[in-house]
């Protein structure tokens, strides 16, 4: 308690001293969130060494790095590739926003997101948020003359964030065009100040109020910097707290966490393998993952225990033909005609599927069967097993995208449970899976079949952690 009582009397004192204080006392940001007193002070995002208090969330161990310019002044580096963003660890409601960017080249292309969730939206590298634009390029309009978007500081919803702006945009769109052309162009500095306050946004750029709007959803969230094609610097990131909403808001009106999960796209290929002899089927261009339908099955290279594993997937190409596939009885059996013979679908096929903890036994599959994606395909066909396993490893609807959309898997391991989610439906509840390795590697299935994928998510959940072994 004196300790605390002590660094509390120190900040009242140097604030009065100091009116950037918050540069200084870094190691004290912790004390000044803590302090229902000090919620007005600003917090520094940006500490001038490190990117300490930020999260890499879908690009290169290199794409984000600090610098510092001729006068020694630091600055967040960002080179473009791939794209993706960066975003704070932790969440934030309301409040005031002050940072300086700077274009490097023309056209320049990034952003600023606020209210984000954790994790990338699907089958798009960037998270459902408040884009605040920071862009470069002359004004963009449609064959009939109207104003589509600028490089002066638009306001949109992206990925599923709702919001209405200040004011209608002449296509159509929810999008704030600015009122005034403020920016300045490429090797000079640029002022943003957002403020961000019980679900309305405005945008005063180089000091001068252009963009806003309000009834925001979410507008509880983490803040983004965006990674687009260009390089851009980023300094003097500061956020000055708001009073809290009261009544607090609902679930429904805060991003969604998603914390702890690690990218495993960040050093591209590295923490991959294929087959040698089969090589060079696997692609990673930006931030998607291709796959021709030949080779070999891709690997990581460490082993995971319990963990909730995240994959976005779609189908590219041709398929491998009509074919006759079977319909699946609740219980995982085939469905047959009064007659005992099979009954059977003609699809167009695609086929592949994600090996959990190294063996096909454990594949969740990933194909356009009449019974959909997330079926356990060793178990449900394993006849030593009950048949409420069985029936456990069948999945209960059909979630799947049409072909060519975006899927996403969310598959979760905790001792030998297995639960799937398919685009957000339960597809395998909950099934066991006895005899299943504790640990072992993922693997992405080659079965004939083309397709992409794109954020490719893994972190620890609750009474486990992923475990990670060396490749043998």
């Amino acid at each position: 308690m004196q300790t605390g009582i002590i660094l509390f009397v120190f900040f009242s004192t140097v604030s009065l001293i100091n009116a950037h204080v918050s540069t200084l006392a870094l190691p004290f940001i912790d004390t000044i969130k803590s302090s229902p007193s000090l919620t007005n002070e600003p917090i520094q995002l940006f500490n001038g060494k490190d990117l300490s208090g930020w999260v890499n969330v879908n690009c290169s161990s290199d794409t984000w790095t600090v610098n510092q310019d001729d006068d020694g002044v630091p600055y967040i580096l960002c080179s473009g590739v791939p794209t993706g963003v960066l975003r704070t660890a932790q969440m934030y409601e309301n409040f005031t926003l002050d940072m300086d960017w700077m274009h490097e080249q023309e056209p320049g292309n990034a952003g600023l997101f606020i209210w984000s969730d954790g994790i990338t939206a699907v089958g798009v590298p960037f998270t459902r948020s408040i884009e605040v634009q920071i862009m470069l390029t002359p004004d963009v309009k449609d064959k009939e003359g109207r104003l589509l978007y600028t490089g002066q500081g638009d306001i949109f919803n992206i990925h599923g964030s709702t919001m209405t702006p200040d004011r209608p945009h002449p296509a159509g769109w929810s999008r704030c065009l600015p009122s005034a052309r403020m920016t300045k162009g490429k090797g000079e500095w640029n002022h943003y100040t957002v403020k961000a306050d019980h679900g309305r946004l405005t945008l005063a750029v180089n000091g001068v109020e252009v963009s806003g709007a309000s009834n925001i959803n979410p507008r509880k969230g983490y803040i983004c910097l965006e990674s687009e094609g260009t390089p851009i610097r980023f300094r003097n990131i500061r956020l000055t707290p708001l009073p809290a909403t009261e009544p607090p808001i609902s679930a429904d009106q805060c991003a969604v966490a998603d914390e702890g999960f690690t990218y495993l796209l960040k050093d591209g290929l590295k923490v991959w393998h294929e087959d040698p002899a089969l090589a060079g089927h696997w692609k990673l261009n930006d931030d998607t993952l291709s796959y021709d339908g030949k080779g070999s099955h891709l690997w990581t290279n460490e082993s995971f225990g319990d963990f909730e594993f995240v994959i976005d997937w779609r189908w590219v190409g041709d398929s491998q033909g009509k074919m006759q596939r079977p319909l699946f009885a609740a219980d995982g059996s085939e469905q047959k005609d009064a007659e005992g013979n099979p009954q059977t679908m003609e699809i167009e096929e695609w086929d592949s599927g994600i090996y959990v903890r190294g063996d096909s036994k454990s594949q969740v599959n990933m194909w356009n069967w009449p019974a959909g994606s997330g079926e356990i395909w060793g178990y449900r066909t394993d006849q030593s097993m009950s048949p409420a396993i069985r029936a456990a490893c069948t999945p209960k609807m059909k979630a799947d995208a049409p072909i060519g959309s975006w899927n996403r898997f969310r598959i979760t391991m905790q001792g030998e449970q297995m639960k799937v989610l398919l685009n957000n439906k339960a597809v395998i509840p909950g099934a066991t899976l006895p005899g299943v390795a504790a640990t072992g590697p993922i693997a992405i299935q080659s079965h004939r079949s083309a397709f992409e994928c794109m954020n490719i998510y893994i972190r620890p959940v609750a009474g486990g952690s992923p475990v990670a072994t060396p490749k043998k």
